[in-house]
């Protein structure tokens, strides 16, 4: 275990996301989203089988014993990301990272609904104030009495984005089932594998032939998809998902920066207020978490015969 090197490889992750998702937010407005989920997925591809070539896994990491598991996660997981595509041509490149964070608080509640996980109070509080901090964030995207300077295509772009963050708590709930049995491998390269072929399946709705520009960039996105994804993979080999789970936040730094410099998007009160609530409860039941699985390891310990 090498939690600084666990941390700074967490942190490239982010990064490496966060000018994936720049690419992609500067095509949107003229490639569709189903036919960046193509390109996203497919050039992910052979980032990862090199990775598993270079790791000598190439053989035993593609094993797989649950089909059905991948597609089901390849499904909920293609349609959040295509959700996700369309909302970054629709809303600042801050706004779509704020919303985002709704994701972890609705695999809290899925969880408990569908892995029969227990919520406690104090996470049950976390997840409210975490929620009410999303809705704040919406606000001024939803609100009927505050509708000047919103454009449709905006209130749009906020529906589509919370309803991508629906199918992303999805896609964890299945990943929580898929890595009881197949290795971390296998989940990445057949998630990129079922993406890229149901992309396919929205080429009778308005491909576009993109410029030179426009597939560099693409095919830039796919390839820095699967770098971040390896670098994300590893970042679990050296620290504590409690240890490095935190600095999935350091996106929103990232994205104010994106957003001022490159889109000429400045922040708004409600997004940075609400963003802070949501980082707030989330952080919040990061700690908590940890505080509990630290007792519960001291319990173990306690009970276990000595000698």
């Amino acid at each position: 275990m090498n939690p600084l090197r666990g941390i700074a490889l967490k942190v490239g992750s982010v990064a490496v996301f966060m000018a994936m998702s720049t690419l992609i937010k500067i095509t949107a407005e003229h490639v569709p989203s189903g036919q960046a989920v193509f390109f996203r997925s497919f050039f992910a591809i052979p980032v990862i089988l090199v990775w598993l070539w270079w790791r000598h896994d190439l053989r035993t990491g593609l094993r797989t014993r649950n089909h059905m598991g991948h597609l089901w996660r390849g499904l909920v997981g293609g349609i959040a990301m295509g959700l996700s595509f369309t909302a970054l041509g629709l809303l600042p490149l801050p706004e779509v990272t704020a919303i985002g964070y709704a994701t972890p608080l609705i695999v809290t509640i899925l969880a408990a609904m569908f892995l029969g996980e227990v919520i406690r109070a104090h996470r049950l509080v976390a997840v409210c104030v975490g929620l009410a901090g999303v809705l704040i964030v919406l606000s001024p995207r939803l609100s009927v009495l505050t509708t000047d300077g919103v454009t449709d295509a905006e209130t749009l772009g906020a529906v589509i984005m919370l309803t991508a963050c629906v199918f992303m708590a999805l896609a964890a709930c299945f990943v929580r089932k898929l890595v009881q049995t197949e290795e971390t491998s296998a989940i990445v390269f057949y998630f990129s594998l079922t993406c890229t072929a149901l992309s396919l399946l929205t080429l009778p709705f308005g491909w576009v032939v993109p410029t030179g520009r426009e597939a560099a960039m693409l095919v830039g996105a796919g390839l820095l998809g699967g770098f971040a994804q390896i670098l994300l993979t590893a970042s679990y080999r050296h620290a504590d998902v409690a240890v490095i789970a935190p600095f999935d936040y350091t996106s929103m730094l990232l994205a104010l920066a994106i957003g001022w410099f490159v889109f000429a998007e400045a922040p708004t009160l409600p997004m940075l207020g609400g963003a802070s609530l949501v980082i707030a409860a989330g952080l919040f039941i990061i700690w908590r978490e940890r505080r509990l699985g630290l007792e519960r390891a001291k319990s173990r310990k306690v009970m276990t015969p000595q000698g």
